[in-house]
């Protein structure tokens, strides 16, 4: 990218449905500038107080904003499921998702609803099983995009997936179970890129981070008086504006020169702040071996087959691709 990517330089996104995760931080600011340019734009949370307040922000802030709000816990596979039946069933299709809610280092282990270690189950299964679900709604679209968070966290050489204790059960450290889970959102991310370009979905995977912001999920997650949590309050100057944060989704969300199996974050102080540029990725995010076995484990516990959501591709007599459409 030859000059700094921002808002002035997103196309119009009229005629294009998005679908975000998460009511409040970045999630907030990607549906706001995204219904800003025009997109159809529904947020998809568990707090239906936050969301409903998402959406009047959104709707005051651009009166003539298309913003609906989906309620979904990312920590309950029934939940999810129930997200996808109700799009497919009031929706044609879905041009763009964006997996972006999540949690962070809560101090004590805790578990989804399902059974699964919360920041692993709730950052990346619940994304994992969301976007299989939506998988039908995604290969209706032209030029569709998934859009994957990741972290700086897994820049971090401790960043591993630990297929022998996926769940911390035995040993559970905070910054360790979440810098996994995000690690395995940056592999699914490449994972299903490779996979749709094998399948034939025209599904383009796409990953971001946004550096260090000024988000929530330090005073959520930890607590505001955990040690995270005070960084957060006094060091504030530390982090930068949520809304500029929210640029690198949005560069993968929109932009024509964002590419499938890419990954994109800030382009200044070791990715910490900045305007969106190609992030380096982690060897350990490379592994396609690690990446194929989490794929092939996480469809087990999700219960959630990609190949059985996809419509089947068709090869004509005349060598044209067609697609068998459910229903």
């Amino acid at each position: 990218m030859s000059k700094s990517w921002t808002l002035d330089d997103m196309p119009p996104q009229k005629g294009r449905t998005i679908l975000i995760t998460g009511t409040g931080g970045l999630g907030f600011e990607d549906a706001l500038a995204l219904a800003r340019a025009g997109g159809d734009v529904i947020i998809a949370g568990r707090n239906p107080t936050k969301g409903a307040d998402a959406v009047r922000r959104i709707k005051e802030s651009a009166p003539q904003a298309s913003v609906t709000l989906e309620m979904v816990d990312l920590a309950d596979f029934a939940s999810i499921e129930a997200l996808g039946k109700r799009l497919k069933e009031t929706r044609d299709h879905i041009d763009v998702l964006i997996n972006n809610a999540g949690v962070m280092t809560p101090r004590t282990r805790q578990t989804t609803k399902d059974g699964f270690e919360l920041q692993f189950g709730t950052n990346y299964l619940g994304h994992f099983a969301l976007t299989g679900h939506l998988l039908p709604l995604l290969v209706r679209a032209q030029d569709p995009r998934v859009v994957t968070l990741s972290s700086i966290a897994v820049k971090s050489a401790s960043a591993a997936i630990n297929f022998d204790d996926l769940q911390a059960e035995r040993h559970y450290k905070p910054m360790l179970a979440y810098g996994q889970s995000k690690l395995a959102c940056l592999m699914f991310a490449f994972e299903l890129q490779r996979r749709s370009e094998e399948a034939g979905w025209g599904v383009a995977s796409i990953a971001a981070h946004p550096g260090v912001s000024r988000t929530d999920l330090l005073h959520n997650a930890p607590g505001r008086h955990s040690a995270q949590g005070l960084l957060r309050t006094f060091l504030w100057f530390l982090f930068q504006p949520v809304a500029q944060g929210a640029l690198p989704t949005l560069f993968a969300a929109t932009s024509p020169i964002a590419r499938g199996g890419g990954y994109y974050g800030p382009d200044r102080l070791g990715e910490t702040r900045g305007h969106p540029i190609e992030a380096q990725i982690p060897k350990q995010a490379m592994e396609k071996h690690v990446a194929h076995k989490l794929w092939e484990m996480s469809e087990k516990l999700t219960g959630v087959s990609f190949n059985a959501q996809a419509p089947t591709l068709d090869i004509s007599s005349s060598g044209a691709t067609t697609i068998a459409r459910e229903g």
